[in-house]
Order: structure tokens, then sequence, then C-alpha cells
């Protein structure tokens, strides 16, 4: 078990406008930047205590590393962390493994976010995810072709986000709610609003749209390289993302 000197936040305020900007990112208990397609714990952390209280149980449903979980550790919420790939459960197993008063159960399941069979009809009382962005990063070596992070047909792409959509609706507690953080990209050098077509699923879906909260991106690796690119080809960086708080009526 590791020990961690520090697992609050310092200078944490509550967020309260629709846009946001976090460029503080890895500052406590074993929260950290080695892989790609982390959250910033902030981004969780007011997600948490705004739509859940203590002792909540919490689904995240593409778990993908361990923000949520480290979260939900350090806030007293019970979660069920679930992924489809198997490397991704283990290392936030790693992740959640520090000293911490918190008793909260962390229960973490290989599992289809498309498929949620375990799960009882109203029995969650938040679920948040970050979900791929189709096949935009790749995030790791292991590959299965029915996982949705290599779907590189963002029509394609949002059909399963819609299945994810159905499963969170039907999960979830009435009055409660669900967010996802996404993202946009480019085909053919032209805008692809990925975010409002994964929203338009969630609506689909029966969901209502509570928010619509605009992330700043920072500490994007790939940005030097891309200003330049910018400038030759006359096109403008994505450095913002969707955080879409959808409610169950």
């Amino acid at each position: 078990m590791v020990k961690t000197k520090k697992t609050q936040p310092e200078h944490f305020e509550l967020e309260c406008s629709t846009v946001r900007s976090f460029p503080r990112r890895w500052n406590r208990a074993t929260h950290n930047s080695k892989y790609r397609g982390n959250r910033s714990p902030d981004v969780v952390r007011n997600l948490i205590l705004r739509y859940s209280k203590e002792w909540d149980l919490l689904l995240d449903p593409m778990i993908w590393w361990w923000t949520t979980a480290i979260e939900c550790k350090l806030l007293n919420r019970d979660l069920l962390a679930y992924d489809i790939n198997p490397e991704a459960l283990e290392i936030t197993k790693n992740a959640i493994d520090f000293e911490h008063k918190s008793k909260s159960k962390i229960e973490l399941q290989l599992n289809d976010a498309r498929v949620l069979k375990s799960i009882k009809n109203n029995s969650i009382d938040f679920i948040l995810t970050h979900p791929p962005y189709a096949d935009i990063i790749k995030y790791s070596e292991w590959q299965i072709d029915e996982d949705i992070s290599n779907i590189r047909d963002i029509d394609k792409f949002c059909d399963e986000i819609e299945l994810v959509a159905k499963e969170c609706f039907r999960v979830l507690k009435k009055e409660k709610y669900c967010a996802i953080l996404i993202w946009d990209t480019r085909r053919n050098k032209m805008y692809q609003p990925m975010a409002f077509k994964v929203m338009e699923r969630f609506i689909k879906a029966w969901f209502e749209l509570k928010e619509d909260i605009v992330k700043v991106q920072h500490n994007c690796k790939a940005t030097g390289f891309w200003v330049k690119k910018s400038k030759e080809a006359n096109f403008l960086l994505i450095m913002h993302e969707h955080l879409f708080v959808f409610k169950k009526i």
C-alpha cells in the first residue's frame, strides 16, 4: 500500500460556471499524468461533490484509468468501475492502493459499457464517464474489434455510444444525473462536432440535458507541432472539450 502525504487539493472551490479551466492536474494521492486519456482530478471532484453525496453508489462504465476511482475513495463514495480493457482495471487497482481513512467500496469489473447486465434498474445514484473519442488516441497496444476506441467512423461510434446511453438510463435512479466528457475532431480538414452528436444520442436515450460545460484543454503534448500546422494549413486547433450533464426525469 502506497503512503501519500497529500490526499486533498489545495485552494479547491466548487465550480459555478459553464466554462472551466484546470491547468493544475496531478497534485494529490496517486494521480499522475503517465497515461494519455486521464481526466483532471478537479473535473471529477467537482462532478462528484455537486451531483452526489457521501456513500452514494456511483458508476463509471468506462473507467479507463484511475481518476474516478481515486476521487471516490477520497470523497467517501462507493463505486462500480467497469472497463472492457483488463489493463485499465489492473492499473486502476494499483492506483487506489494507498492509505486513506475512507471505507468506500470500489468494485472493479471487466465489462462492456453497452451491456450492464450485473446492475439492476434504477440502482445508481450518479454516473460519470470519459469515453474514448472514437479512434483519435491509441491508448495502448491492447486491442479488440468490439472496443469502441477502434471505431473510426463517427456515426458508427455514436451508434455504439447510444447503447451505452440506454444502459446508463436504465440503471440510473430517477431524478439523478449522468455526466460525460467528450471532444470534437477533424476529418479531411473539416470540423466534426462529435460531442454534439453524442449529446443527441443521450437525448434520444430519454435523458434531458441539464448542463453543457466547456472545459479548456491544457498541457497538450502535440501543441507545438500543431501550432505550426495550423498556420501552414489554415485551421484552428481544437482546445476544448464538452462536459455534458444529463438528468433522468
